[in-house]
């Protein structure tokens, strides 16, 4: 069985300060997100011992905890490259059309992305995600790393709202993080993602399939 792997990052630990300290990132890469990468591996070999010796009274426990790891590192996998030193700014093309349409304005998106990380009770994560239902863009609050995500919908670009991502520079001040971030954002990688995600088959009828066949 293949086990899953720490991904390198894009950039140095220390690349982007001021707005994240090297310190979190070293953190938060090398230990944080390594214990998701330890405890997804460990799950699957659960999993496959319980197969084998088909104790499945032990399935349940171990699905849900290969869920919740192996949710948290597609989560920061995705996290560290939505981030750049080089971001901030604003997203062009496609990707500032769409969320203009489905937000009203980049503000619009800004104020409901970081409301969406702010009311995340316990610990959690924001997400701008593409809903191939509704053929939109939509925010959502993710619950640990894996509850309450919309089924189907893809996410784009996610911001950790759990403390581990800001406490030891922003202490509980986290509305701080969650300004910060927006000097970093790499609107090249989440724009590419919005192209992708739009562009696949999901096999999923959306809003205007449904309209479409209700009127013949």
């Amino acid at each position: 069985m293949e086990k899953y792997v720490l991904p390198d990052l894009d950039y140095d630990y220390g690349a982007l300060e001021p707005h994240i300290s090297a310190k979190i990132m070293e953190l938060h890469h090398s230990k944080h997100h390594l214990a998701y990468v330890n405890g997804t591996n460990q799950a699957l070999e659960g999993l496959k011992e319980a197969q084998e010796t088909k104790n499945f009274a032990r399935v349940a426990a171990l699905e849900h905890a290969l869920a919740f790891n192996l949710s948290g590192h597609i989560l920061h996998s995705l996290f560290w490259k939505n981030l750049s030193p080089n971001g901030g700014g604003k997203p062009e093309g496609e990707l500032a059309h769409a969320i203009d349409r489905d937000f009203g304005s980049f503000e619009g998106l800004k104020g409901q992305f970081v409301n969406a990380a702010m009311t995340t009770m316990g610990s959690g994560w924001a997400a701008l995600a593409w809903d191939p239902a509704g053929q939109r863009l939509i925010t959502t609050e993710i619950h640990d790393h894996q509850s309450e995500m919309t089924p189907g919908a893809v996410p784009l670009m996610v911001l950790d709202a759990w403390e581990h991502a800001y406490y030891l520079q922003y202490q509980n001040d986290k509305a701080k993080f969650f300004e910060a971030v927006w000097n970093l954002w790499n609107w090249k990688d989440i724009g590419e993602r919005y192209k992708k995600a739009k562009a696949a088959e999901v096999g999923i009828a959306s809003a205007t399939t449904s309209k479409k066949g209700a009127a013949r």
